[in-house]
C-alpha cells in the first residue's frame, strides 16, 4: 500500500520574512491561502496552483545549470516556476520587484527559460512551458 499525497509544500525558513512575502505574493503573484502574526512565530502559505517535485542528480543538475547559465551555479534547491507572461516580461518583473540575474533569457530544449536570484537567495528558473498539463 502506499500513500495518498494530496498536496505538495515547500517550506522556506527566512529571516527577511516581510520582505519575501512582498517578493512571492506582490511581485511573483501567489496567492495567500493563510497568514498567521503571532507571539509564536509568523508564516504564510502561499498557492502556486499546481505543485510538482522534480528530482534530479547532480550531473543532471550540471547540465541543466550550463543551459541555463552556462556554468554550474544552484544548490541542491532551486525553483523553477513556469509563467503565462513572455519569459523576458516575467524576468524584468521579478527583477524590478527585488531579484537579481543571474543569467538572461534562454532557450532551452524543453522551454524558454530564465534564471534570477530572489532576495533570499533562491534561484528561481521562469519557464514558459510545460510536458504537463494544464
Amino acid at each position: 500500500m502506499k500513500t495518498t499525497v494530496k498536496e505538495l509544500r515547500l517550506i522556506l525558513t527566512v529571516d527577511n520574512l516581510d520582505e519575501l512575502i512582498a517578493f512571492y505574493r506582490d511581485t511573483i503573484g501567489l496567492e495567500t491561502s493563510k497568514e498567521w502574526r503571532e507571539e509564536e512565530g509568523n508564516g504564510i502559505i502561499l498557492d502556486a496552483g499546481r505543485a510538482s517535485l522534480e528530482l534530479i542528480d547532480a550531473k543532471h543538475a550540471a547540465r541543466i545549470d550550463q543551459i541555463e547559465v552556462g556554468q554550474r551555479v544552484s544548490g541542491p534547491v532551486r525553483l523553477a516556476l513556469r509563467v503565462a507572461e513572455p519569459i523576458a516580461t516575467a524576468t524584468e518583473t521579478l527583477l524590478d520587484g527585488g531579484a537579481t540575474s543571474v543569467a538572461a533569457p534562454t532557450t532551452a530544449p524543453w522551454s524558454e527559460v530564465s534564471r534570477v536570484k530572489a532576495p533570499d537567495g533562491m534561484q528561481i528558473t521562469l519557464f514558459a512551458t510545460s510536458t504537463l498539463a494544464d
